[in-house]
């Protein structure tokens, strides 16, 4: 398959890296739930699709939302499933982003709220990690496991080029598969090494192992420069994703194994906002929104180091090659000798279709959108991980695609030893992170106590997740 090269703009990522997460409203939906889905079985429920009709089916994803970065990729596979299944015919749709006050996991799950409410959701919602329970439990997400059938996600999860074993589960919730993951990346630790040369630092010798080693090179540059040289998205609202890595690396959690506790206000996660509470203070440490970041970054004119996700490598290769300056990453720093464990950002495909036939044809693109072909034009349009990761060694697809791009390979790297992006519980967990991070930011940047700010946090948030 060949799609167009794809357009870079700053607005598509200001849309991506919306600043801030609000309080979704709980409402009761009805449906199954998670609760009380149907027992899994080997076989199914899907009927045979007829192919002497036309089934229509929408899709709805924050991919197709005017993004130019996305849009070209994900529509050419739109077109390209209907052009080889004419029996079947999706609509794409994107999802509202044009409110700058809220976050696309955010955005996402409210429009497919407002749908389910009126009794016409989509029939394929691409849906980010931390909705997943969400989706299970409030908003008729099918439990593939019984409507596909555990046979048939086996057999979907292997192939010539298997799903890596730790992204196969991302969408499971108590035991039962209730999205197909679908795009994600881990977060990156992105380089500047034109301003590092400038600052009298060789790149090629340079210890980045750890934050501490980082925050001296920092310093460094920000001596050179007069300006902070080190941004964090992680740390910013908008980064909860990547904030789980910054809590797992330290050895702190944000929300117990169980899932029944909320953990972000331990000793462990305090002294993770204290480090980078440290940073701002000697004024190594950018405190721009995340969209902000993105651009400064981008720019190449005063920040050395930045964590962000891989998805956006296309856009900073764009940025290094008109600006003139070199472009590189490495794996997440760690905090002293404890080894950093990235998480993952992202989404999966979830099916909230209720007719049989729209099930059947639902499943069919679902498993079209994450064959090896997709995710070939998937990697290569925009940088996101091929979930069949084995599709990069040597004698596959992207083997000789990624050895070109070498700067895919920390994210490459990082996948096989990933922890995933966990999903608050019940219907209050888009709260649960807004106000997470108003105690991070008050403790980073506005002069607040973590050790008094997060544990109080932490109370509130357990209170919210137990209603």
């Amino acid at each position: 398959m060949r799609f167009p090269r794809l357009r870079r703009s700053a607005s598509a990522c200001l849309a991506l890296a919306a600043t801030s997460a609000l309080l979704l409203s709980a409402c009761g939906t009805g449906g199954t739930g998670a609760a009380s889905a149907s027992e899994a079985s080997a076989e199914g429920t899907l009927p045979e699709l007829p192919t002497d009709t036309v089934t229509e089916i929408v899709f709805e994803s924050y991919n197709l939302s005017g993004q130019d970065m996305w849009g070209d990729t994900f529509q050419g596979l739109i077109d390209e499933f209907n052009a080889e299944n004419p029996h079947i015919e999706v609509t794409g749709q994107g999802v509202d982003s044009t409110n700058s006050a809220s976050s696309v996991s955010t955005n996402t799950a409210s429009s497919v709220q407002q749908q389910v409410l009126a009794g016409n959701p989509p029939d394929v919602g691409q849906m980010p990690f931390d909705t997943m329970a969400f989706s299970a439990e409030s908003l008729n997400a099918a439990n593939l496991s019984a409507v596909v059938g555990t046979d048939e996600l086996a057999e979907q999860f292997g192939g010539e080029y298997p799903y890596n074993a730790r992204a196969k589960v991302l969408a499971d919730i108590d035991g039962a598969t209730y999205g197909i993951p679908y795009v994600f990346s881990t977060p990156v630790f992105w380089i500047n090494e034109t301003l590092l040369q400038e600052a009298g630092i060789d790149p090629t010798t340079m210890d980045i192992s750890t934050w501490d080693s980082v925050a001296e090179l920092a310093k460094q540059v920000t001596a050179h420069t007069g300006k902070p040289s080190l941004s964090n998205t992680c740390v910013m609202t908008g980064g909860n994703w990547c904030m789980q890595s910054m809590y797992l690396s330290n050895g702190a959690r944000a929300l117990s194994e169980d899932r029944s506790t909320i953990e972000f206000g331990s000793e462990a996660a305090v002294d993770t906002v204290d480090t980078f509470k440290q940073m701002y203070e000697d004024g190594i440490l950018s405190n721009a929104d995340v969209a902000t970041q993105y651009e400064e970054f981008a720019r190449g004119e005063s920040i050395a180091f930045h964590v962000n996700t891989a998805a956006l490598q296309a856009t900073y290769m764009a940025g290094a090659e008109s600006g003139g300056w070199t472009l590189n990453t490495s794996t997440l720093p760690q905090f002293g000798d404890q080894p950093s464990v990235p998480t993952n950002s992202g989404s999966a495909l979830v099916m909230y279709a209720q007719d049989p036939a729209k099930q059947a044809a639902a499943w069919e693109f679902m498993k079209f959108m994450t064959t090896p072909e997709a995710y070939e034009a998937i990697t290569t349009g925009i940088g996101y991980l091929p979930l069949r990761d084995t599709m990069t060694h040597e004698g596959g697809p992207l083997y000789e695609w990624t050895e070109a791009n070498p700067l895919v390979k920390s994210n490459l790297e990082q996948l096989q030893y990933m922890e995933p992006w966990v999903a608050y519980p019940g219907d209050q967990y888009s709260e649960v992170d807004r106000i997470q991070y108003v105690a991070i930011e008050d403790s980073i940047f506005n002069g607040g106590d973590p050790a008094t700010l997060l544990p109080e946090t932490a109370a509130r948030a357990q209170e919210l997740i137990e209603e």
